[in-house]
């Protein structure tokens, strides 16, 4: 097992790959009181073109298969996993986004127990035609759920304005066509391509003893076989630089109209220490436009052209990116205009040191305060490690971001042809 020391952090994070391709990364916590584990697979929502381990032909699976299957691995011979957990004091959850999808729980005691059942499960599914058929039924009520809730609409909306090819353009839990198709041998499929260890990263932090744990791990993972891991065919089409649609209009009954304005990623294959860099950048610089403080916010306030509910966020991954900006609005044409005009201004200026400064100090503090969540630790650094980034390398990119880079990020990003505009209003309101 390896220490990893980030002196200026003051952490040292223990990592170590076993003989079946694991990575088990442990983070120490004094005084914490509970600890927080992840087992997560780089397998997500957009993998649904492949070549299966063992066989020599691509496959195109039902969108929403790895949420699916997300679903059904709590299913066991036994019962509910969820009640084994309970029983032994945690809290469980898992999740699938586009990249990947994750198992976890949370415990402040029994936690070489709960450790141990998270291993196991995850690495014994069991799926028969039967339970298959009723999770249809409760995924069916889950995506006509989803259907109806506007906010969810306008965020997919947007991003099904931006692809034209790329699976990120799908809803995660797919259609209830698609996932009607699902089989309990796609099932075993997918769970045998993108379940093998070596495609898989184990992540505790919190109030543990990082050999002790290790000792644990080693031992339950030497108990089980697994083939030769072998590496993943994945495809994915070629996607337009430019958007695929430059505007829509959804309508729905909201007593408020909510408006997204979204920019495509041009370069979507950045990865590492550049795709961090980028990130942060581009995140500062977001919050320089658009942030509480910011002189654009502030007029649309007052105007009340924007309320609370305004917010920015910027998502990368290997393959795909966006921005996406926006909220509810009485006025989603004049929101549209201020964002537009407010990034125009920013692209013909120069940014004001000082500004940026005071936002990059903001970040680091935030950042600071996020790493007393060991969710958030566990959760960031598996996506990070998946796209060859560190999650504690982002305090030292942070503090050495210049306004250079912002405003190379400025002018990549915001292009004309990258933007796309989302309006979710009542059928009342249409003009």
């Amino acid at each position: 097992m390896k220490p990893i020391e980030y002196k200026q952090l003051e952490e040292t994070l223990y990592h170590e790959q076993l003989d079946n391709g694991l990575d088990v990364y442990i983070l120490p916590k004094k005084g914490f009181h509970k600890t927080f584990a992840t087992f997560t697979t780089k397998y997500g929502s957009i993998d649904n073109h492949f070549k299966p381990i063992g066989e020599d032909k691509q496959v195109r699976v039902p969108d929403g298969i790895a949420h699916f299957l997300e679903h059904k691995m709590f299913e066991s011979e036994e019962g509910d996993v969820f009640h084994t957990f309970g029983k032994q004091g945690a809290s469980a959850n898992a999740f699938t986004s586009f990249t990947r999808t994750a198992y976890l729980f949370s415990s402040t005691n029994n936690v070489k127990d709960n450790l141990t059942t998270l291993m196991d499960f995850v690495q014994h599914p069991y799926f028969t035609d039967q339970t298959v058929e009723k999770e249809k039924g409760i995924i069916e009520q889950e995506i006509t759920m989803y259907d109806d809730n506007p906010d969810w609409r306008a965020y997919f909306g947007t991003i099904e304005n931006m692809y034209k090819h790329h699976p990120v353009k799908i809803d995660i839990a797919g259609t209830v066509p698609s996932i009607n198709k699902i089989t309990k041998e796609d099932l075993y499929t997918c769970y045998h391509t993108f379940y093998h260890p070596n495609n898989m990263l184990l992540f505790i932090v919190g109030s543990v003893e990082p050999e002790e744990i290790m000792a644990l791990i080693r031992e339950n993972q030497a108990r089980k076989s697994f083939p030769e891991p072998e590496s993943i065919e994945r495809t994915f089409p070629d996607e337009p630089m430019e958007v695929d649609k430059r505007t829509n209009i959804i309508h729905m009954p909201v007593q408020t109209p909510k408006v997204f304005i979204g920019y495509k990623e041009a370069n979507a294959s950045r990865q590492g220490q550049d795709l961090l860099r980028y990130e942060l950048s581009l995140n500062v610089l977001l919050d320089l436009m658009f942030g509480p403080s910011s002189e654009a916010y502030e007029n649309m306030y007052k105007m009340g052209v924007a309320d609370d509910s305004f917010s920015f966020d910027f998502t990368a991954e290997k393959g795909f990116g966006f921005s996406i900006i926006g909220g509810e609005s009485q006025q989603p044409e004049q929101l549209i205009t201020i964002v537009e005009q407010t990034i125009a201004a920013f692209k013909a200026g120069s940014l004001n040191e000082e500004d940026t400064a005071r936002v990059i100090k903001k970040k680091i503090g935030g950042f600071l305060k996020a790493l007393n969540s060991p969710e958030y630790i566990a959760n960031e650094f598996t996506r990070y490690r998946f796209n060859d980034m560190d999650l504690f390398a982002v305090l030292p990119t942070l503090e050495e971001l210049t306004v250079n880079d912002l405003e190379t990020v400025l002018h990549a990003h915001f292009t004309d042809q990258a933007k796309t505009t989302l309006i979710v209003k009542d059928d009342e309101s249409r003009s």
